[in-house]
């Protein structure tokens, strides 16, 4: 157990180290999607070694080797971390359960808001014309899903690059973006190492949702590249003069993030489309595999010593 406990730590370290090339590297869908199960499985193998450290400690209270019947003797020969290791470990466990259970609450809220408003925006058609100058437009998940676009976006864009904008936030609701955004914010959440990655599915699913705008209007990338840099200069105008757009994800007007890397989507579009990448497929799905099954053999090192302190103090 003195290794592997430390290898899914190590192993988020890494992921985080290669997020940014993966997101570049890789076509924009199977980015977003390897990139989101991995930081998923990152985070649950490292927060479970964190909790087999934090049960090492507790091994050695004697109250409750007296309760389990195991021989103290028998743990301490087994030379496990020291105590403060396995006090800090429980903390952080316990801080990265109070920020998922924060975060999941606050999610469940903003999502039944959106819902409601989503189906109380004006008229039938998806997507929805609103008369404020900022220029804006966001995809609001919903049953339907709504697409909101203002008039000053609307005048920033002429007739084709407004249909790319459409078409951008269509796939938004399409492919259901905002989940894979929001699972890889609760894995950063419960694990801080895994941020880059969050950072990375952001990025990924607005290429995601530029290179389906792309096949959209008849694979003219050149024109979505346009479309994207024109709507972000729109915005700049705007910033300081009035409140910035409601961005897609969870964010509320008072809480908007900073604009997204828009010169990287830019370059990306104007080069070709990306093919394979298989090598980096098996890189990040290794070191998700490798802090899966180090923190399993951690788990069985632990569950094998408390056996065998059983039985030596069933022995004495």
């Amino acid at each position: 157990m003195h290794y592997f406990v430390y290898v899914p730590l190590l192993c988020s370290l890494v992921a985080s180290l290669g997020a940014r090339p993966v997101s570049e590297r890789l076509a924009p869908d199977l980015a977003t999607r390897v990139l989101t199960a991995s930081a998923l499985v990152l985070a649950a193998s490292s927060t479970a070694a964190l909790g087999l450290l934090a049960c090492a400690g507790l091994l050695r209270v004697p109250q409750l080797a007296l309760a389990g019947r195991w021989s103290l003797r028998m743990v301490d020969r087994a030379g496990l971390d020291p105590d403060p290791v396995a006090v800090g470990s429980g903390l952080l466990v316990l801080v990265a359960v109070l920020a998922a259970t924060r975060l999941l609450a606050r999610w469940i809220a903003t999502l039944r808001r959106v819902h409601v408003e989503a189906a109380g925006l004006p008229g039938d058609e998806d997507v929805v014309v609103v008369g404020t100058e900022v220029p804006e437009a966001f995809s609001v998940p919903g049953r339907p899903g709504r697409i909101v676009v203002s008039a000053g976006m609307l005048a920033a864009l002429d007739q084709r690059e407004r249909r790319v904008l459409i078409a951008h936030e269509h796939a938004h609701l399409t492919h259901r973006h905002h989940v894979h955004v929001a699972l890889a914010h609760l894995a950063a959440v419960v694990n801080p190492l895994l941020r880059p990655l969050a950072s990375a599915v952001e990025f990924t699913v607005e290429r995601w949702a530029d290179e389906t705008a792309a096949t959209a209007t008849g694979s003219d990338r050149r024109l979505v590249a346009r479309t994207v840099a024109k709507a972000a200069l729109a915005v700049r105008e705007a910033v300081g003069r009035n409140t910035p757009p409601f961005a897609l994800g969870f964010a509320a007007p008072s809480e908007v993030p900073e604009p997204g890397p828009v010169p990287r989507r830019v370059a990306a579009l104007l080069a070709p489309p990306l093919r394979g990448g298989i090598p980096l497929i098996l890189v990040i799905a290794g070191i998700a595999l490798l802090s899966l099954l180090s923190s399993a053999e951690a788990t069985r090192d632990l569950l094998d010593l408390v056996e065998m302190a059983r039985r030596a103090a069933a022995a004495s």
